[in-house]
């Protein structure tokens, strides 16, 4: 790799040769620009102001801009001999605990790599005594016309710097927090203790860019004039949610289905649903048992049906009883029942003629 900056590590009264090396790189795919009509690439050509004419690369400087438009020319020389002691070392200032760095503060990072020999007792003596203190460097260096704050640490066998922001060009978070007070109820928090739980962990190298990826599958599809642009899928609008607890459980469910590798696609028919209020309960349907008011009618029956008996009657209650049998002999029964019932209230109204007419006689 090539290095883009030369220099030493101050450790103390250590002083370790190093050379600064770029440990990220870019993969965003780069369009150029060009002219719609004819397909023509539009270039941005370096014209002098003065003269017109364009300016080759070899011929552009530095040169800061007054207010009053003036501008005063900085060549690299200049910057060279600033009073700093940072211009060409990485000057460590404090070991502190990794986590007292801000993630907000990370910048750029770095590989520190030995420059020759000499370097590499001093180097690895470094390493060895940041794994052994479990601490990241906080340092100074100069880079690119500027004074910057680094952290080193160490990643497998190698030193790392990351490049930090100071701590006044972290803008504060005003304005950005929600103004309206909410209230977070207990059993939300643990709905979202178990979403995170059910989620689990990922293996960072595993992830990749889709969008990358899709670009240029496209791109060699267009190359070969196979292309055929596809409607996007229509996401669902955020915004929506009308209950929170509902959308963190159909969210549990629908990524322990997905760990589970069952197939099922349970999050593209999740819907969002209101909490179901508690309403009262409706009276329980009875089956098979008789109401209060059944059984009331059914006690005066029974009385009824006793007066009938001591009355002289004791046939049609037998009768009743024996009607409940589907029997040929049950209907013989009934009949004779009947007939024997009608006989009974013949002779108990003829009875009843015969006691009358003795007592219009005595009246006259």
């Amino acid at each position: 790799m090539r290095s883009i900056w030369n220099g030493a590590i101050s450790f103390g009264l250590v002083s370790i040769p190093i050379k600064l090396v770029n440990a990220t790189e870019s993969h965003s795919i780069s369009f150029r620009q060009i002219h719609v009509s004819d397909g023509g690439r539009v270039r941005y050509r370096k014209v002098c102001e003065l003269d017109g004419e364009e300016v080759p690369t070899a011929e552009i400087g530095k040169g800061y801009e007054e207010a009053d438009g003036s501008i005063v020319p900085i060549t690299d020389e200049d910057l060279a001999r600033l009073p700093i002691p940072t211009a060409k070392t990485i000057e460590i200032v404090s070991f502190v605990p990794a986590d007292e760095i801000d993630p907000l503060q990370m910048d750029a990072a770095y590989y520190l790599a030995a420059n020759g020999a000499t370097a590499a007792k001093p180097y690895t003596l470094l390493r060895e005594a940041l794994k052994r203190s479990r601490k990241v460097a906080i340092a100074k260096y100069a880079l690119r016309g500027r004074e910057r704050l680094g952290m080193l640490r160490v990643v497998d066998d190698v030193i790392a710097m990351h490049g930090l922001l100071w701590p006044d060009e972290i803008r504060a978070p005003e304005g950005v927090a929600p103004e309206a007070e909410v209230t977070v109820r207990e059993a939300e928090l643990d709905l979202a203790d178990a979403l995170m739980a059910t989620l689990g962990e990922v293996e960072i190298s595993s992830l990749h860019d889709d969008y990358r990826e899709a670009v240029e599958a496209m791109l060699a599809a267009k190359a070969g004039e196979g292309f055929e642009p596809s409607e996007a899928v229509a996401e669902p609008a955020g915004g929506q949610v009308i209950d929170l607890m509902a959308a963190l459980e159909n969210s549990v469910r629908a990524a322990k289905a997905s760990r589970a590798g069952d197939g099922a696609d349970t999050g593209a028919g999740a819907e969002v649903t209101p909490i179901r209020r508690k309403t009262a309960a409706a009276p329980k349907t009875v089956g098979g048992k008789k109401s209060t008011a059944s059984a009331g009618t059914a006690k005066k029956t029974t009385a009824a049906t006793k007066k009938t008996a001591a009355a002289g009657k004791p046939a049609t209650t037998k009768s009743t009883s024996r009607t409940t049998k589907s029997t040929p002999a049950a209907a013989k029964s009934t009949s004779a029942a009947t007939k024997s019932s009608s006989a009974a209230t013949k002779k108990a109204a003829a009875g009843t003629t015969k006691k009358a007419a003795p007592r219009k006689r005595s009246s006259a």
